[in-house]
């Protein structure tokens, strides 16, 4: 039994490895034995903690890089390979910083238009979608009518992105500019860009519109918009009533809900230091041509 009870443990220490620890010898108290193990060496590093990266502030002006954070299309080769093409399509047209509330022009490529060339000036009410596909909704009134058009950013027909006016609203869409008075939607299609100093902060418009009588495009009431004037105004005492059965104000602190609709810090710092080199890069490039352009005069003719 003792040569048996030998193979045994023999046969533990080489399925374990050398390194495991095996008893050396017992120390008998009273009728119980207390088996001693080696104290396991601890080994102490100085090496200093890294600090963790700071994001930059890519996630606010390149929103599109950042991938869908539903899992069920989530796919890292294509997002990488988009993102790739991305760069590529950067590298030939400028598709400057703006945020919903900024005043833009674009302009596309219209086969159907006399100057084959279509421009249309308006107010973003939203960004949507991400990567390749990727897009954003102008807003004007032409004629008397509400007009939205959608453009896809990386759409090969666009030829010139312009911000004419720089800024933020309230909140983060617009869409109840649809049921608010026309002058909040109105810009000329001659609007002029307006300067900007560099590096300045994004300043934010605290306007707030006024919506005319119901009937509405959606229940403003409930969406606790701080951008539209007395919501309470235009709504019955049983609306109200409605609307504050419809609040959910413990959303703000589900983490949860956090977790499934964004994307986890350290996956945005891997993501962007992928194309920040690039980025800077194209950005660079971008402001010198603007400047030249802006400096640039045409020759006299005689």
């Amino acid at each position: 039994m003792a040569n048996s009870s030998g193979k045994i443990t023999k046969q533990i220490a080489c399925i374990f490895g050398r390194n495991c620890f095996m008893p050396q010898k017992s120390q008998s108290i009273g009728k119980y034995s207390t088996s001693v193990f080696p104290k396991a060496e601890t080994t102490t590093y100085d090496e200093p903690v890294k600090e963790r990266t700071s994001l930059p502030d890519y996630r606010f002006v390149y929103p599109e890089f950042l991938p869908d954070p539903n899992p069920e299309f989530r796919n890292k080769l294509r997002e990488k390979l988009e993102r790739l093409d991305m760069l590529r399509r950067r590298a030939k047209i400028s598709i400057p910083e703006f945020y919903v509330g900024s005043i833009l022009a674009i302009t596309v490529a219209d086969p159907n238009s006399p100057s084959k060339n279509n421009r249309f000036v308006g107010i973003c009410i939203d960004r949507i979608g991400c990567g390749l596909r990727a897009s954003c909704i102008l807003r004007n009134i032409v004629d008397g009518h509400g007009v939205e058009i959608k453009y896809e950013l990386y759409n090969p027909l666009l030829k010139r992105i312009e911000v004419l006016r720089l800024e933020k609203r309230l909140d983060s869409t617009l869409y109840y500019l649809r049921d608010a008075l026309p002058q909040y939607s109105t810009f000329s299609f001659d609007m002029e860009s307006e300067p900007r100093i560099e590096g300045a902060p994004i300043p934010i418009n605290p306007l707030q519109v006024e919506l005319k009588p119901r009937p509405w495009y959606a229940r403003w009431e409930r969406a606790n918009l701080m951008g539209v004037k007395d919501v309470n105004s235009h709504i019955t005492e049983k609306m109200l009533k409605q609307a504050a059965r419809h609040e959910k104000p413990w959303e703000k602190f589900d983490l949860m809900k956090q977790y499934r609709s964004t994307i986890p810090e350290d996956e945005q710092v891997e993501i962007f230091s992928e194309v920040e080199s690039q980025l800077k890069e194209q950005e660079v490039t971008w402001q010198n041509a603007r400047r030249q352009s802006k400096f640039s005069r045409k020759p006299i003719k005689a």
